[in-house]
């Protein structure tokens, strides 16, 4: 039995916004594109307009992530990501750049800035206990494999 695909509506906020693309059958997030022009210095962070505002159904979240490409050769990311994406917003979907490289970089009005996956989210219950069941790592945090 086939599976129905999941909805999430589109709303263009200008003539230049493009609608989510996926680049691949079969890959995972969808390409978001810029609605501006604008050059990215080094070390400077901006919340870049997609032109797009979405309808994420209850019981999922967006999650905003890096393009591979412009991570590795111009060192352009995502800072916050995965940037969460809650079913109720409304608004203006951004995505929050970050210059990590040398050189500026311009991002061109229509260029895919970023990328994004609609995933489920459980329900979830949070239950104060006294003891947690033991584990072989127990406390173990950060760095406790080694490097």
């Amino acid at each position: 039995m086939k599976e129905e695909p999941t909805v999430v509506r589109v709303k263009l906020l200008s003539p230049d916004a493009r609608m989510p693309t996926r680049a691949k059958a079969g890959d995972v997030a969808f390409d978001l594109y810029s609605s501006i022009e604008y050059t990215l210095q080094p070390g400077e962070r901006l919340a870049v307009p997609t032109g797009i505002s979405i309808e994420i159904p209850e019981g999922f979240e967006g999650e905003v992530r890096p393009r591979s490409g412009l991570a590795v050769k111009h060192g352009i990311t995502v800072l916050n990501s995965p940037g969460t994406i809650d079913s109720g917003y409304r608004g203006e979907v951004k995505s929050i750049l970050i210059n990590l490289g040398t050189e500026p970089f311009l991002i061109e009005k229509g260029m895919r800035i970023s990328q994004l996956a609609i995933r489920p989210v459980p329900k979830i219950r949070f239950v104060e206990v006294e003891e947690l069941s033991s584990t072989e790592r127990g406390e173990d945090g950060f760095g406790s494999t080694g490097l």
